[in-house]
C-alpha cells in the first residue's frame, strides 16, 4: 500500500499529472477519429519520452491508451464508423440509436460503460498481479518457451480467420528479431555486412513503419478522408437515470468478466471481448430480436467489455512479460528502451513504477470520464478534421522518432522498408498482431529455449514432462490446428446435411 500511494504521489506531481492528462484527451481524440487510434498515439509518442523520467513517460504513454480505447465509441455511435476494432460492435446498436434522436443517450451510455469497464478492471488488475507474478516466479524456462510460443500461436489462431496468413506473418516478426549478433556464439545474422544492423533492428522502426506510415498509406490509398454529416442536436445532459443502470446490472457485470477474461488471453485485445460480449447480452436478453435496431444493452455490453480489456491486457503484461493485446506489445516496447525487463520480477524490483501504472490507468479512466461528459456537445466537432494535415503531421513525427532513436539516417530508410512490408501485408491480408508480438517475444523464445536444453544437458524431454508447460504447448497445437479441425468437421456436417 505504501509504494501505491508513493506512485500515486509521484502521478500527482503537477508536470506528471498535466502530461497524463494531455496525453488521455489526445489518445480520446485519436481513438475517435476512424483510421487512427491510442495505438498510433503512443507510436508516435514513444520517441519524446526517450529523454524524460520513467515516470513521466509511462504517465504519458499509459495515459495515450486508456484515452484511445475510451474514445474510439464516439465515431461508431455518431456516424456508424468505429474508431477502431475496439468498437465495432458499438456500431450495431450505437448508430442506430443516433438515427432515432438517442444520440446524447447513446454517448452517455458509451462514456459511462467505457469508465466502469476501465476502472473496476484496473482495480482487480491491481489486486491480482502480485499473486499472478508470485506464481510465476517457480516456473522455469521451459516454461516460459511454452508460455511465450502459446501467446504467438494463439494471436495467429485468431488472425483474420486464417491461420496460414497469421503464421506467415509471426514468421516474419520471429525472422525480423533474429537480425543481429547471436547472443550465445556472436555471430551475425541476416546483416548483410551492413554494421547498422549489428545490433538488431531497433523497435521504434519496426514499429512506426507497420504502425504509423502503414496506417497512413493504406487510408489513403483506400480514399478514407471523408466522413459522413453528423447530426449534433440533442448532446447536451446525461441523458441517464439510476434505472438505466438497474436494468442493464447483469449485463454490465457479465461483460465485466468477458472483457478481463479476453484481455487476460495473449493477444486477443478489446475487439474480440467487444464482439463476444455483444453475442452474450444478446443471448441474455429476454428481447433479441430488437438487436440492431438502437438497445441500451447492446452499448452496455460492448464498451464495458473492450474498457475491461485495459486491466484485463496489463496483468499479463505486469506479471508474465506477455502483452494482453497489441496496444501493451507497444508498452512492452517502451519497457524495453526504458532499460526494464517486463516479467515476473517487474514488481518486485520496480514496485513504485508498477503501482504507478496501475494508477495511471485509474486517474486517467477518471479524468477522460468526467472530460467526456462535460464536452460531450462538441464530439462531432472532433470527426471534421482534415485528414491531410494529421497524414502529414503523422509522417513527420514519425520519421523524426525513428531518427532521434539512433540519430541515423539508416533508421528513417528502415522505417520506409517497414512501411512497404506494412501496406503489403495489407494487400495480402495478414493480421500486423501476430508480427508486431512474435518480434517482441522472438528473444525471449530464443533465450528461454536454450536455457532450458542447457540446464536439461541437452534434453528436450522436459519440455513435454513438466505438467505446466505440456499444458502450454498443448494449448498452442489447438490454437494452431483447432481452427482447421473445426472448419472440417463443419463443412462435413453440413455435406452430411
Amino acid at each position: 500500500m505504501a509504494d501505491y500511494l508513493t506512485a500515486l504521489g509521484t502521478l500527482m506531481q503537477p508536470m506528471n499529472f498535466i502530461m497524463m492528462y494531455i496525453c488521455t484527451v489526445v489518445g480520446a481524440i485519436l481513438g475517435a477519429i476512424p483510421g487512427l487510434s491510442g495505438g498510433l498515439g503512443i507510436t508516435l509518442i514513444l520517441p519524446m519520452t526517450f529523454a524524460m523520467s520513467t515516470e513521466l513517460s509511462f504517465s504519458m504513454l499509459v495515459g495515450m491508451y486508456v484515452g484511445g480505447v475510451s474514445g474510439s465509441f464516439i465515431a461508431a455511435v455518431l456516424v456508424g464508423i468505429p474508431g477502431s476494432g475496439a468498437s465495432i460492435a458499438t456500431c450495431y446498436d450505437g448508430y442506430p440509436m443516433t438515427k432515432k434522436g438517442k444520440a446524447g443517450k447513446a454517448l452517455s451510455i458509451g462514456i459511462t460503460a467505457s469508465f466502469l469497464g476501465t476502472f473496476i478492471s484496473i482495480i482487480v488488475a491491481t489486486l491480482c498481479s502480485t499473486y499472478i507474478a508470485d506464481i510465476a516466479l517457480k516456473l522455469g524456462p521451459w516454461e516460459y518457451f511454452s508460455l511465450c510460443l502459446m501467446a504467438i500461436t494463439m494471436v495467429v489462431g485468431l488472425s483474420n480467420g486464417s491461420v496460414f496468413k497469421g503464421m506467415i506473418a509471426a514468421f516474419l516478426g520471429l525472422f525480423f528479431a533474429c537480425v543481429g549478433t547471436d547472443s550465445v556464439t556472436n555471430q551475425m545474422r541476416f546483416t548483410f555486412d551492413n554494421y547498422n544492423l549489428f545490433g538488431g533492428i531497433n523497435v521504434v522502426c519496426l514499429l512506426m513503419g507497420t504502425f504509423a506510415l502503414q496506417q497512413v498509406a493504406t487510408s489513403y490509398a483506400k480514399g478514407e478522408q471523408e466522413m459522413p454529416k453528423v447530426d449534433s442536436q440533442g448532446l447536451s445532459g446525461l441523458g441517464l437515470t439510476l434505472k438505466d443502470f438497474k436494468d442493464n446490472f447483469r449485463v454490465i457485470c457479465v461483460s465485466m468478466l468477458i472483457g478481463l477474461w479476453i484481455g487476460f488471453l495473449p493477444g486477443m485485445g478489446s475487439g474480440i471481448s467487444n464482439i463476444i460480449a455483444y453475442g452474450q447480452a444478446k443471448k441474455m436478453s429476454k428481447h433479441p430480436e430488437l438487436f440492431g435496431t438502437g438497445v441500451d444493452e447492446g452499448v452496455w455490453a460492448t464498451e464495458v467489455a473492450n474498457n475491461a480489456g485495459v486491466g484485463g491486457a496489463i496483468i499479463p503484461m505486469i506479471s508474465l512479460g506477455i502483452p494482453g493485446d497489441s496496444t501493451t506489445v507497444l508498452l512492452m516496447s517502451a519497457m524495453t528502451i526504458h532499460g526494464l525487463q517486463p516479467g515476473p520480477m517487474f514488481i518486485q524490483t520496480n514496485p513504485v513504477l508498477a503501482d504507478l501504472i496501475f494508477a495511471t490507468v485509474l486517474i486517467s479512466a477518471i479524468a477522460i470520464f468526467i472530460t467526456e461528459l462535460l464536452t460531450k456537445k462538441f464530439f462531432p466537432l472532433l470527426l471534421r478534421a482534415p485528414y491531410h494535415y494529421l497524414y502529414s503531421a503523422i509522417l513527420v513525427i514519425a520519421f523524426m522518432g525513428a531518427f532521434s532513436a539512433t540519430t541515423s539516417m539508416f533508421s528513417v530508410y528502415l522505417v520506409l522498408f517497414f512501411g512497404l512490408v506494412g501496406v503489403i501485408m495489407d494487400f495480402f491480408g495478414l493480421p500486423m498482431t501476430p508480427l508486431m508480438l512474435a518480434f517482441i517475444l522472438g528473444g525471449k523464445i530464443e533465450s528461454y529455449f536454450r536455457m532450458g536444453v542447457s540446464y536439461g544437458k541437452g534434453d528436450y524431454s522436459l519440455f513435454f514432462t513438466r505438467p505446466i508447460s505440456l499444458i502450454f504447448i498443448i494449448i498452442t497445437i489447438y490454437s494452431l490446428f483447432g481452427p482447421l479441425v473445426r472448419k472440417v468437421l463443419k463443412a462435413r456436417k453440413a455435406k452430411t446435411a
